[in-house]
């Protein structure tokens, strides 16, 4: 069965067109999901924590899931919260969900209580699936919300009865990373897949434009909203990415290492779509933040692929463990969630002997928009268009720039949600009646159609009515010796309307504020070198491992005198 995108369709009435798929090909998830076992059964397909399920694994325990879910009533449509780190339940919950017809809500583990009320409230989730460590804050709101089916699973469940019964302890009981909580309607999720098993399934056949996920934004900008994505959306983003990537992406010789979480948009389509697709090998790293398990995971597999961040990249590179690993297998590492800089992309290139070849993408394009070619790789640029997706750069009033000229970058193509859910004024406000997406990032466009993002619109600073991308100074910091990371915000100032404000994680102990400035009044233009260096130990980052520059904004406020 060949997976190749015909020309959009457009339709006038449409807010955004979907694409058309090859009838030879796929249209929905569930139809790559099907194929994939039929291609791949007994290859490997997701490993975490010393256990791998195979295709045929997944299929019969996605199954069984399934068919438990519409034992309980659980109907077409109905949405279905999955709050769950990188484990191999995820795989085995999300297919078996849309095998059951359910739509997948994403959901944090990370959530505080007030932010999982919000989310299972907007998406009007009926079941939740959730790991044991974050029931205290569900047990906090359950009463608030419509969740009528709440399933409960530990960390090893998917382990033989000795195996799961000695991790769950330890992770319970000697780690104490499960808090107390009361569920007295909770099912554990080993007895749903025992009762799964002798339950009939009705095999969910879902329309390419009916929704499969509803994937909710960070909330940076107001309260969170719930990104629609069809199977359309996803099929194609999945599509378009083989295209871009041909042959540099080997069907079934890839071993990739998982670190970012699934439940993020770019891990969900890159491995739960385009590795399914290509009978492709996922190890999924639970917790990426605990280096020295990270590494010590790393050290069991010859992987071949890569997917991070430049955090994450940084972090691992510095490592003295990481540094001793064979990378001769490694030769796809994939950049996307925040921007590459130089500095990162050089250091991980010098430790692995792999160049990154960076993205771009967001939530509401399924993720992927854009990216660099493995034989054309230019660092400080997110490339190309993929493939059956258009792009252009627009100023404050909505025309369109020449290259060179920075301004809002604007997609279309089939893998632009169809929009916000229940929030058509919202949605309005970035799609536009001819399926236009306005990002919200600032970016240059080549002549030959390679884009750059400058910056988020939203983090931009001005200073004296000039435009300064926090992204390029922090590019050059990131060169000076003796810094690891760091980043960059505007504050209020009365002179130039924002001053630029740095915050620098260094491992020199002997670099000042005075050393930095210094070395940026030579390499940036004057208006741009930062007012005020605070030097600290960590930055404040997401989940996903993002610099929160919102988070350095309010201690900025909160540390400036009265």
């Amino acid at each position: 069965m060949n997976a190749v995108l015909e020309e959009p369709a457009r339709d006038a009435g449409d807010c955004c067109f979907l694409p058309a798929i090859n009838p030879d090909g796929f249209d929905t998830i569930n139809a790559v999901f099907h194929d994939a076992i039929r291609r791949y059964g007994d290859r490997p397909a997701f490993s975490a924590l010393g256990l791998t399920l195979s295709y045929k694994n997944l299929e019969r325990q996605s199954r069984d899931f399934a068919a438990y879910l519409q034992s309980r009533g659980l109907k077409a449509g109905d949405r279905i919260a999955v709050q769950l780190p990188n484990v191999t339940q995820y795989p085995v919950v999300v297919f078996g969900a849309l095998r059951a017809g359910l739509i997948v809500v994403n959901t944090n583990p990370l959530y505080t209580a007030r932010e999982m009320l919000h989310q299972f409230n907007d998406s009007n989730a009926k079941a939740i699936v959730i790991l044991a460590n974050c029931c205290d804050r569900l047990a906090e709101i359950l009463p608030e919300t419509g969740l009528s089916t709440v399933i409960v699973t530990e960390i090893a469940d998917m382990h033989r009865p000795f195996k799961r019964v000695l991790i769950n302890s330890v992770v319970k009981r000697v780690k104490k990373l499960v808090p107390p909580y009361h569920l007295p309607t909770a099912i554990p999720f080993t007895r749903v897949m025992k009762q799964g098993k002798g339950l009939p399934l009705t095999e969910h056949q879902p329309q390419n434009q009916d929704l499969a996920v509803l994937q909710y934004t960070g909330g940076t900008t107001g309260v969170a909203k719930g990104a629609m994505l069809t199977h359309a959306n996803l099929v194609a983003n999945m599509l378009q990415l083989r295209a871009h990537f041909g042959d540099f992406l080997r069907a079934q010789q890839e071993i990739f290492i998982g670190p970012l979480p699934l439940y993020h948009i770019y891990a969900f389509t890159l491995h739960c779509m385009l590795l399914t697709n290509t009978g492709n090998h996922s190890v999924l790293i639970p917790n990426p933040r605990d280096l020295r398990g990270f590494v010590k995971e790393l050290k069991k597999w010859r992987f071949t692929g890569f997917a991070g961040l430049n955090t994450l990249f940084v972090a691992l590179a510095n490592d003295a463990e990481f540094k001793q690993l064979d990378f001769t297998p490694l030769r796809f590492t994939a950049s996307g969630g925040m921007a590459l800089t130089q500095a990162g992309a050089a250091l991980w290139e010098q430790v692995t002997g792999n160049q990154v070849i960076e993205g771009y993408g967001l939530t509401e394009t399924s993720p992927g928009a854009t990216f660099n070619k493995p034989d054309d790789i230019v660092i400080g640029s997110i490339g190309y268009p993929l493939p059956y997706t258009e792009a252009k750069v627009i100023d404050v009033d909505g025309n369109s720039l020449p290259s060179g000229q920075a301004g809002e970058l604007c997609l279309r193509g089939p893998q632009v949600m169809k929009g916000y859910w229940q929030r058509e004024d919202e949605t309005a406000k970035v799609l536009d009646a001819d399926g236009w997406f306005r990002t919200g990032d600032m970016a240059e466009q080549s002549p030959d159609g390679r884009l750059k993002i400058v910056d988020r619109k939203k983090d931009m600073i001005i200073v004296s009515g000039f435009n300064v991308y926090p992204n390029e100074i922090e590019d050059v910091i990131c060169t000076m010796p003796g810094i690891r990371e760091c980043a960059a915000i505007g504050v209020p100032d009365e002179k130039c309307g924002e001053a630029v404000v740095v915050y620098v994680v260094a491992h020199d102990e002997a670099l000042d504020e005075a050393a930095v400035r210094t070395y940026c009044r030579e390499r940036l233009t004057a208006y741009k070198v930062p007012r005020f260096v605070h030097f600290c130990d960590d930055l404040p980052k997401s989940n996903v491992g993002k610099v929160l520059r919102r988070a350095l904004r309010t201690d900025h406020q909160n540390e400036a005198p009265a």
